[in-house]
């Protein structure tokens, strides 16, 4: 029986999963995977099980725990988490799993909230799993639904990519009736009697080709072939050149294949699509993942041609790339985007830790900063931090300095993955001040509570300290207090060793 309702990506997402009977949603908070952690939140009825985790590979972990125990299980994080938890999900694949493991990768093209613009689809390359790429609210409860299925037929986790502006877009889905397959698929330990290299032997002949099979000619491909310009998509660009093609009469004869699974490629749908062009444009985001599949089997164009800017596609760089399709190469997306042009994200201008910041200005020495809040002092004029490269990060950053530097750690950041970072430092006899800024809360990606370790950083540094913003701030007023924090944290720039001091304060936003 189908029920037919019209609702956002967002919505069908979540319909999507509580008709495949999920009974365990891991996650961990960020954009624009945040919006969709919080609809399950708001929307549970005691029907599944929800947890926030402060690690991508923990969060992992669990889902996996829950496979191999017969529940359906469903991972949240944003395409930066990707990276944490691909140790797990590439043993997985081999591994094999029980009741369907389904990991939704939000995707940030033009990195809008994010250290990064990468592309998560190449996941499915890296650990041969598939990838579905969803278009719209249709797509995205059909990919999902069918992602369970696939993921216990093939033993294998599967990965769903979305996107914010998927989350946003509004149609109409068909519900099916709810699933009850998670109940009775668990692990299988015979897997055991196999080598590890007989168990990707036995993935390659069993799991893999119903991976294939599933982007070769599975449903949630979808083709329509006109005239001798072709164009091949996937994900929000699909529906974007759906509508483009549909308003406007000067492209109506335009081909079009819409690929609704992107891994394991669909290498003879794909050629026999390009073999009935003269020209064929691929529109993606956020790299150029279908296009270097394809680039050389003909006139392709796309981002590596100039066609197309990298990151982010809308229907004005449709329409440019349909009109340019002559020319080999083009350059009119060669400029480089500034925060002046993009308009800045400067930290909060009453955040309490405005003092903090102006102390690391003035300090002559290198701060290693981490993803969260303190990031956004980095760009002038404040300049607070002079680094930035991982979540939980910056501990081990500022171990690599040459001189004694200071490390700005979040406490959402330090529970993450920092934690690590603080560990290898005492065992290598680092020189380095590490800042705990301590609000209680993940304030960048919407307020998640921070477990408190303290205890545990203090057994790691018995030179810790804490310092109470808003209190000292009361008792001394906000000069004094900012000398005080000034004055410890040059005491602290003279001990040898690991030393630390917890920053504590309310944020303003939480």
């Amino acid at each position: 029986m189908q029920n037919t309702i019209h609702t956002t990506g967002l919505y069908a997402l979540y319909f999507a999963s509580i008709d495949s009977d999920v009974k365990r949603i891991t996650a961990v908070a960020g954009f624009p995977i945040t919006a969709v952690a919080e609809k399950f939140i708001q929307e549970n009825d005691n029907t599944y099980d929800f947890q926030w985790f402060t690690s991508e590979k923990s969060a992992m972990e669990t889902a996996l725990g829950a496979s191999v125990s017969g529940c359906r299980s469903l991972v949240l994080v944003k395409h930066v988490g990707m990276n944490l938890l691909a140790d797990p999900l590439i043993t997985a694949v081999t591994h094999t799993i029980g009741a369907g493991v389904v990991i939704l990768a939000g995707d940030d093209p033009a990195a809008l909230g994010s250290q990064n613009e990468q592309d998560s689809r190449w996941y499915g390359k890296i650990a041969e799993v598939a990838v579905f790429d969803p278009s719209g609210p249709e797509s995205a409860y059909d990919c999902l639904t069918r992602a369970f299925e696939i993921s216990e037929q093939a033993s294998t986790p599967v990965i769903v990519r979305v996107t914010d502006r998927l989350e946003k877009s509004e149609g109409s889905i068909r519900r099916m009736a709810r699933s009850s397959g998670s109940q009775v698929k668990l692990f299988d330990p015979s897997m055991w009697k196999l080598t590890m290299h007989g168990k990707h032997q036995r993935f390659h002949l069993e799991s893999y080709p119903l991976l294939s099979d599933e982007a070769e000619k599975g449903h949630l491909n979808r083709v329509s072939v006109r005239g001798p310009i072709g164009i091949i998509s996937s994900g929000t660009p699909s529906a974007i050149v759906d509508d483009f093609l549909s308003e406007d009469e000067r492209w109506a004869d335009v081909s079009h294949l819409a690929l609704g699974v992107v891994s394991p490629f669909p290498y003879k749908l794909v050629t026999d699509f390009v073999k009935k062009h003269e020209n064929i444009l691929v529109a993606e985001e956020s790299e150029p993942f279908i296009e270097s599949h394809i680039r050389i089997l003909g006139n392709v164009s796309g981002k590596e041609t100039g066609h197309l800017p990298y990151g982010f596609v809308d229907r004005e760089h449709i329409g440019f790339a349909l009109e340019n399709l002559d020319r080999v190469h083009v350059k009119e997306y060669t400029s480089i985007q500034t925060i002046a042009e993009r308009g800045p994200k400067p930290i909060c201008s009453d955040c309490p830790y405005m003092p903090l910041y102006n102390i690391l200005r003035r300090l002559d020495v290198m701060v290693a900063g981490d993803m969260g809040c303190s990031i956004r002092t980095a760009p002038q004029p404040l300049g607070a931090v002079d680094t930035g490269f991982s979540l939980g990060g910056a501990i081990s950053t500022a171990c690599g300095f040459t001189k004694k530097g200071i490390a700005v750690i979040g406490d959402f950041g330090l529970a993450h993955s920092g934690i690590v970072g603080l560990i290898n430092a005492v065992a290598h006899g680092s020189d380095v001040l590490v800042l705990v800024l301590q609000n209680d809360v993940a304030a960048m990606t919407g307020g998640q509570p921070t477990p408190d370790i303290k205890e545990a950083v203090r057994a790691l540094v018995p030179e810790l300290e804490t310092f109470d913003i808003d209190t000292s701030v009361k008792e001394l007023g906000e000069n004094a207090a900012s000398k005080e924090l000034e004055r410890m944290i040059n005491n602290k720039m003279q001990v040898k060793g690991v030393c630390a001091i917890y920053v504590k304060c309310k944020c303003v936003r939480f």
